[in-house]
């Protein structure tokens, strides 16, 4: 039986390649990558020879299938990679995974690289407890509604944002959060690898006043233990029996209660049905 591997890669620094990666690479019959350019120059880096094939996630569900029937049919171990880090987390990958699992093919992880964690190790904070959210809404009233679901959700959450979004995302978490307690990191584990630490408003400052900010990529992770957020409001949907009875204790008779909640939008057999059910009730209780 083949075997898929999910291979972690480096995030920046190329020696964070592990020798098991190396060997897995070196080893299987094809890689999975999901840009083989960006996969080509790793190869050539550490002499691989290994051949390359597309699977990203414009591709992946159609590829993911072809590929787990080529493993099966060649009896041929897969590994699968993308441009940095551990596929499925936030990547691709994880449709090849799912078709190798359906067809009974072994997977097994490579473990290595993974920003999320890289970015919690360096944060100074309490991380017993996290969620990870990946790449938040772009629209900025479901971003603000994603951001107020992280402090119900969790103590700390972890987000990515590219360089050219990550100045809105620290304006809205400002605004939405101003408790909150973030550690920013760019480009971890490269050369000019930065993080930032504390308040959102301070850190949100610093990053403003940088004219480099928008270079790199952004981990942040975001300690909302101590935000205060609004209650959410429970939607209370009323049946239409109620709604009639109250369209009658404002006055109406039962047949205008039920001509009101027609034409305000309520199906006439469901009001029809509600104004049997009152009217049975009304004359059980003596009150018709």
């Amino acid at each position: 039986m083949p075997t898929l591997y999910v291979v972690a890669t480096p995030i920046g620094n190329l020696q964070d390649l592990s020798p098991r990666a190396l060997e897995t690479l070196r080893n299987v019959s094809f890689i999975a990558a999901e840009d083989t350019r960006v996969t080509m120059k790793l190869c050539q880096v550490f002499d691989i020879h290994t051949p390359l094939v597309s699977c990203h996630m414009h591709n992946e569900e159609d590829r993911g299938e072809e590929l787990a029937d080529r493993m099966l049919q060649e009896q041929a171990d897969a590994a699968v990679v993308t441009d940095a880090g551990t596929p499925c987390i936030s990547d691709p990958g994880h449709l090849f995974v799912r078709a190798c699992v359906e067809r009974g093919i072994q997977v097994l992880p490579v473990p290595g690289p993974v920003a999320g964690a890289a970015a919690l190790s360096v944060s100074g904070m309490d991380c017993r407890e996290w969620k990870f959210y990946g790449f938040l809404p772009r629209e900025k009233k479901d971003l603000r509604e994603a951001l107020l679901r992280i402090p119900r959700e969790t103590r700390i959450g972890i987000v990515h944002e590219s360089p050219y979004r990550v100045l809105f995302l620290m304006e809205q978490l400002a605004e939405v959060l101003p408790d909150c307690r973030v550690s920013v990191s760019c480009d971890l584990t490269k050369m000019h690898e930065l993080t930032l630490r504390g308040n959102v408003q301070t850190v949100f400052q610093t990053m403003k006043d940088n004219p480099k900010t928008e270079k790199g990529e952004y981990c942040l992770v975001l300690d909302v233990s101590d935000c205060r957020i609004p209650e959410e409001k429970t939607k209370v949907e009323l049946s239409v029996e109620i709604r009639l009875l109250q369209c009658i204790m404002d006055g109406k008779t039962l047949r205008e209660a039920q001509e009101y909640l027609s034409e305000n939008g309520v199906r006439k057999n469901a009001v029809k049905a509600a104004a049997l059910t009152v009217k049975k009730r009304m004359l059980e209780d003596e009150i018709w």
